[in-house]
């Protein structure tokens, strides 16, 4: 084992004794109109902070508008995005007394369609309306049904359009395309 010399201080005091000569003064920030600061040195005495604490008041009132519209905006998404929105779209589209008063390329009325009212599949209350459009002319769309029981289907109350300036043409008639059918109402032939 090579021993090596260690180097020990004089004495305890040289140990803590500054080992630069002068010290630096703090500079003030800068004033403002002072000119333009060219350099910053590290000790500069810091700026002085405002005591606003009141200064978030004036902000929340604009990230509420915008925390409700993103709220808005994601809740109307699922709802466009949902199979009852889809399937009454479809059905709209095949119907032959919507493409008489539609036209066809029966769509939503605008880019980013508005869906009004409760789609609650869970609790079985679907009552929606929304603006659609062909190529004759524009109309609302409305779309009511209801499951009475907790295992039952849905019944549909109504099913309906009404042109812009025209009076509501209901369109469930005899022939509901959204009927469901079970097992026991279906006549097997042998």
């Amino acid at each position: 084992m090579i021993l090596r010399p260690r180097i020990r201080p004089a004495s305890i005091r040289q140990l803590f004794k500054q080992q630069h000569g002068a010290r630096r003064t703090i500079v003030a920030a800068p004033k403002p109109g002072s000119g333009p600061l060219m350099e910053r040195r590290s000790d500069r005495a810091l700026p002085s902070i405002s005591t606003g604490s009141y200064r978030w008041l004036k902000t929340m009132p604009i990230f509420a508008i915008i925390m409700v519209g993103s709220m808005l905006a994601i809740f109307n998404y699922q709802k466009t995005s949902s199979s009852v929105v889809s399937s009454t779209l479809y059905a709209l589209r095949t119907n032959p007394e919507a493409r008489q008063i539609l036209g066809d390329e029966i769509y939503f009325a605008s880019q980013i369609p508005w869906i009004a009212g409760e789609l609650n599949q869970l609790h079985g209350r679907i009552d929606i309306s929304y603006w659609v459009k062909g190529t004759k002319g524009k109309a609302l769309m409305r779309f009511k049904s209801e499951r009475k029981t907790r295992m039952g289907l849905f019944e549909t109350l109504e099913w309906s359009i009404q042109p812009e300036g025209g009076e509501k043409i209901s369109l469930v008639g005899g022939n509901d395309p959204f009927k469901q059918e079970t097992a026991d109402s279906i006549a097997v032939a042998v």
